[in-house]
């Protein structure tokens, strides 16, 4: 291979970057307060409440993301007849629309856990003085109860944040040009493994830099040691 075709897999690269980028961050931006509120639905003390949120949760968990994906790009045509061609949103056409919802959806039920055991695994007493010092229930769980709980589950957060940053990879069975269609692209065209080699540095770089940040938040939140 080339020092040409190396710069070129470097650029067509760099041009899925901003796809990739936009998958992870709109994800986590949607994923993580959605995944809260799931995680509140699932504890309700409404029966019906929390079935209906576990199942959510159990048929997300248990079924694949790119299965997922596929469901919510062709499900409006062949359930409803909706033609999706012509669906936008400011630059984004549906095909990375669907990728974002499909995304958000299956993240938040992950995110829902995790939270969900972060909640629960709060001691009684916590809520007892709280209500001692003539805390509300919502005083309680936004001022007490959730800064704690964003500390205890930040690790497995961070876990899940960086099978995201992989896992956007999966965008490419709906066509979307992200980083690992534009160097499927290429290696086909190249007939090169060396495309593969490029974009695969990529993502270890950018799960680097989300491991240091996810690491330095965690200092940051580490109020006893």
């Amino acid at each position: 291979m080339t020092k040409e075709d190396l710069l070129t897999s470097i650029l067509q690269i760099l041009q899925g970057l901003e796809y990739t980028s936009g998958i992870f961050f709109f994800t986590l931006i949607l994923s993580l307060p959605l995944g809260l509120a799931v995680a509140r639905g699932k504890m309700s003390k409404n029966k019906i409440v929390s079935a209906i949120f576990g199942v959510y949760i159990s048929i997300l968990r248990g079924t694949p993301l790119m299965l997922q994906l596929l469901i919510v790009y062709y499900g409006p045509y062949y359930l409803f007849g909706i033609s999706t061609g012509g669906i936008k949103i400011g630059p984004f056409n549906f095909r990375f629309i669907a990728a974002i919802i499909g995304f958000t959806l299956n993240y938040a039920a992950y995110f829902a856990e995790i939270f969900r055991g972060g909640i629960q695994s709060m001691p009684k007493g916590q809520y007892e003085a709280a209500q001692v010092l003539g805390f509300s229930k919502s005083q309680t769980y936004f001022k007490i109860i959730l800064p704690q709980v964003i500390k205890r589950v930040l690790p497995s957060v961070g876990n899940e944040v960086i099978t995201l940053v992989k896992d956007t990879s999966l965008a490419q069975v709906l066509s979307v040009s992200e980083m690992f269609f534009m160097a499927s692209s290429l290696a086909s065209k190249q007939v090169s493994i060396v495309p593969f080699l490029v974009v695969g540095v990529f993502y270890y770089f950018m799960n680097a830099v989300i491991a240091l940040l996810m690491s330095k938040i965690e200092n940051s939140m580490a109020y006893y040691s």
